[in-house]
């Protein structure tokens, strides 16, 4: 499986930003993800779930719970046509949710910088459908 496609990847210290995938539907190698509920979440799933998060939340919380500790500064969902369209590979990047948060709250900013929160994770509901 590899490194896990949430993963924290870049952080800006003196800003308190933080970037990574929010998720991410199918890799670089076309292998689609299957998280660890054992769920696939469709790109275009995906995509519209980015875009109303966009549109009417843009905070975050700590592990799905409590009040918000930032706020989202960059968000670009990521598919082959908009890659081709910047005159790149089409497979240059996963199809997926990539993100940016700055992260208000100083004790979380904390555990960001040590490791505790490696990952991001999205938050909703959805309806289970059986393939």
């Amino acid at each position: 499986m590899g490194e896990k496609p949430t993963r924290i990847v870049k952080l800006d210290e003196d800003n308190h930003l933080v970037f990574g995938w929010a998720n991410v539907s199918i890799r670089k190698d076309g292998d689609t993800v299957v998280d660890s509920y054992n769920d696939v979440i469709e790109p275009d799933t995906l995509e519209a779930a980015a875009y109303v998060f966009n549109l009417n939340f843009r905070e975050t919380g700590v592990m799905h719970k409590g009040a918000s500790v930032g706020r989202l500064v960059e968000s670009f969902f990521v598919t082959p046509e908009k890659l081709a369209k910047m005159n790149l590979p089409t497979d240059a990047l996963p199809i997926g949710w990539w993100v940016g948060f700055h992260v208000e709250d100083d004790d979380v900013w904390e555990q960001v910088k040590k490791g505790t929160y490696s990952m991001f994770s999205i938050q909703g509901t959805a309806v289970r459908q059986e393939a």
